[in-house]
């Protein structure tokens, strides 16, 4: 079936809104939250894992599968969906940040980026039309637009330059397209300057994609800025394409950028935090090495219905974790990927009860009753 976004209802007081995401693969509710497999698998978790999280969609890497194990092999499984046995909605990032920001060399050309693996330091050039290929080779039900993330902090020239690239390559990305029932998504750059912000939605907009993302956020601003930015840049999108902030990030930045009008996150705090012992609460961050736990009979989070917090105590998971089992790092990301799936829909209910506002306000207060 061809890609679809409904929107749904509004909250009448602020920019939130829920709308479903209809694809080949399935649908998905929004505002979502997308945990990330990098290589095909997040990370310490199965399939099934995911699935009795609550996550319908899942976040693919265009630039790690292009290297291994090589998106002609993953093709000749029938895409990424059959090879990593996920029947749900995948979207795949374009690799454009992977190649700037792990690629041992890269240079950026009019044609796209002339990078070397950081895996084997082989050779190798990204062009926005192989971009498209690997993604529709992948089956990614939401394909991106290779964009040109330029670093930050940047002067404007730099970012001006990265942008207007970005739209070129977009437009080629769009042409280079054969599989028309999978979305692609153009991304909005322009750096924290929010005129050139303007200047790449507009330009994107003309290429009538099938969505928007949010690129360049969360690479080191300070909060207040990247939620001004996003205040700014969502209500350019007009709101029957569904808005995709790429890489945040923690459940304060979700809750914001939700009440500001974004409908799809990705970020891989919950696993990450989860292999190092952190893990996320209704009451804030909870390290669970801390000495303090190692007699807890209580579970990770009281209010949380995941399988780890519904058979485990902090006491033994403390002992997993300090003698590095491997059971440990399965049951914290299944707590973590849990807690934000639980989030979100939180937060669509609260936008579907007209008290988004209410939730948020309770959200921030609980974390100061630790």
């Amino acid at each position: 079936m061809a890609f679809e976004f409904e929107r749904l209802e509004k909250d009448s007081l602020c920019a939130a809104r829920l709308g479903i995401l209809h694809t080949a693969h399935g649908t998905v509710k929004t505002p979502c939250f997308m945990p990330v497999g990098t290589l095909g698998t997040v990370k310490a978790l199965s399939p099934d894992d995911i699935r009795e999280c609550g996550a319908e969609i899942i976040l693919g890497n265009t630039y790690h599968l292009f290297l291994r194990p090589g998106h002609e092999l993953i093709g000749s499984f029938g895409g990424l969906h059959n090879f990593m046995g996920w029947n749900g909605p995948i979207l795949t990032d374009s690799g454009g940040f992977q190649v700037f920001s792990l690629a041992q060399m890269c240079k950026i050309e009019e044609s796209g980026a002339l990078f070397r693996s950081h895996v084997d330091g082989t050779l190798h050039s990204l062009t926005p039309e192989l971009a498209i290929s690997i993604q529709e080779a992948l089956g990614s039900d939401i394909m991106m637009c290779l964009d040109v993330c330029a670093a930050y902090p940047s002067g404007e020239p730099v970012i001006k330059a990265a942008l207007e690239r970005t739209t070129r390559w977009s437009k080629r990305c769009k042409e280079a397209r054969k599989r028309e029932e999978l979305a692609l998504f153009g991304i909005i750059q322009g750096g924290m300057y929010p005129h050139l912000r303007s200047q790449s939605a507009y330009e994107l907009l003309e290429l009538e994609l099938n969505g928007y993302a949010i690129g360049g956020l969360s690479v080191g601003e300070p909060s207040e800025m990247m939620y001004e930015l996003v205040e700014h840049i969502a209500p350019l999108v007009p709101r029957h394409y569904p808005l995709y902030l790429m890489g945040v990030g923690t459940p304060e930045d979700i809750v914001e950028c939700v009440y500001r009008g974004v409908d799809m996150f990705d970020c891989v705090m919950p696993s990450r935090n989860a292999r190092n012992g952190l893990l996320f609460t209704q009451r804030g961050k909870l390290v669970i090495k801390n000495a303090r736990y190692a007699d807890d009979h209580a579970p990770i989070d009281q209010e949380c219905g995941c399988y780890t917090c519904r058979h485990f105590s902090r006491a033994y998971l403390r002992h997993l974790f300090q003698a590095r089992e491997l059971l440990v790092y399965r049951l914290l990301t299944i707590h973590n990927v849990f807690y934000y799936q639980s989030l979100m829909s939180q937060i669509r209910t609260a936008i579907s009860d007209g008290n988004f506002l209410t939730f948020r306000q309770e959200f921030y207060n609980k974390r100061r009753e630790i």
